[in-house]
């Protein structure tokens, strides 16, 4: 996550930088280092920017399971932890899911392969025209004819 899409975040959801310092149990100075670029942003901190952002969005009462929508066999499901904590909304979050047939290692190559998916997106699609400036890897461009202060 850059510090862009970081900003982004804190502003659709509404908060102060020390408001989101406090949901996130990090210093307000932490949340201005992240905005600024002076510091890298955990990956911790990314994790749990995008629930808060997840939770919020509409589309998380909606969002069919993973599993159905990626079409996974009953084998898979019954080895995914998606499936096991039926989070299949937010199995981007969840380290350890099977996707596109594998375990993913790390959280950096998990969220390259998530900020694709059409279950990640589909959760998070709406807030794009929510958010100022350039569109960011989760939110995808916008349609043609619309920019993303439509």
């Amino acid at each position: 996550m850059d510090k862009t899409e970081f900003s982004h975040i804190r502003h659709h959801l509404g908060k102060t930088q020390r408001q989101l310092a406090q949901l996130l149990g990090v210093s307000p100075k932490a949340i201005q280092s992240f905005e600024q670029g002076w510091r890298d942003i955990p990956v911790s901190t990314e994790r749990q920017a995008l629930l808060l952002m997840a939770l919020k969005s509409p589309q998380n009462r909606k969002a069919r399971p993973c599993w159905v929508a990626k079409r996974c066999s009953e084998e898979t499901r019954q080895q995914c932890p998606a499936w096991e904590f039926q989070a299949g909304h937010l199995c981007w979050f969840i380290n350890g899911t099977i996707c596109q047939g594998k375990v993913q290692e790390s959280w950096d190559e998990k969220m390259n392969m998530c900020r694709k998916c059409t279950v990640f997106v589909s959760l998070f699609s709406l807030n794009q025209r929510d958010l100022p400036g350039r569109p960011t890897p989760y939110h995808g461009a916008p349609c043609r004819g619309e920019t993303n202060e439509s």
